[in-house]
């Protein structure tokens, strides 16, 4: 993950730090000093209001943001039901969509996840509650664990009318249920088109899990969809590689 601009290391891009492993042990270094991404899951109500899946459903695309897509993509790929999870940028512009520019927070993008899944399986509102629970937390503004600014932000991307109404319905239900410490900030962008990002980026809690920045952040809310949801884990995750995506 690229590092705050304060720190001597503020220039390294995620692929500079998975070029050598010198360097990944630098920012590894760094890492371990920058306040950690909660471990403790939420537990949050179900859903009231979701989707109607019919015997014949063809698979459906969800696209969800929040925070470094390294783990939101970890945690979708051991969910049952879903056949595919792609990191990318969602938000802004196809010119911009590459990792250099959008790590600058001007290009309108966020890192974001593209899930294909199976209504039959599992449904989008189920995606959400996963997403809101044990996925990131929602009621920080720009900013997840220790990354900050807005391609960091938390948002959802539907893809139909059916989408945005039931990411609605959730929000606006959990806020009122006063789930969480602080109003939920996520953000619903309609009409957005989603890039798949750089192919170092793809399934890299699979393929890093011991890299310091996984094992802080992410390697705990794959544990935590495991210990909400043990009816939807999956243990081994479906890879881009493995997927149709």
């Amino acid at each position: 993950m690229p590092v705050k601009a304060s720190t001597p290391l503020a220039r390294l891009s995620r692929r500079a730090v998975l070029g050598t492993a010198a360097m990944a042990l630098g920012i590894a270094a760094l890492k371990l000093s920058l306040p950690a991404a909660a471990e403790e899951p939420r537990i949050i109500p179900a859903p009231t209001v979701d989707e109607t899946a019919a015997a014949d459903a063809p698979q459906k695309v969800a696209v969800l943001a929040g925070g470094c897509f390294w783990g939101i993509q970890g945690v979708f790929q051991h969910v049952d039901g879903v056949s595919g999870a792609v990191s990318g940028y969602a938000g802004g512009e196809q010119a911009t969509a590459a990792y250099e520019q959008v790590g600058t927070g001007r290009t309108g993008h966020a890192e974001a996840v593209r899930i294909s899944y199976d209504p039959r399986k599992v449904s989008y509102a189920k995606l959400l509650q996963i997403y809101f629970s044990v996925a990131h937390d929602p009621t920080q503004l720009n900013r997840q664990g220790p990354d900050s600014g807005p391609q960091y932000r938390s948002a959802i991307f539907p893809t139909d009318a059916e989408q945005a109404r039931i990411a609605k319905a959730y929000i606006a239900q959990l806020n009122q249920a006063r789930s969480f410490d602080a109003a939920i900030v996520t953000r619903i962008e309609p009409d957005r088109a989603f890039y798949p990002a750089e192919s170092y980026h793809q399934d890299f809690l699979t393929r890093y899990p011991t890299h310091p920045y996984i094992v802080i952040n992410d390697l705990p809310k794959v544990a935590n969809l495991k210990r909400v949801f043990p009816q939807l884990y999956r243990d081994k995750p479906v890879l881009v590689s493995q997927s149709s995506n």
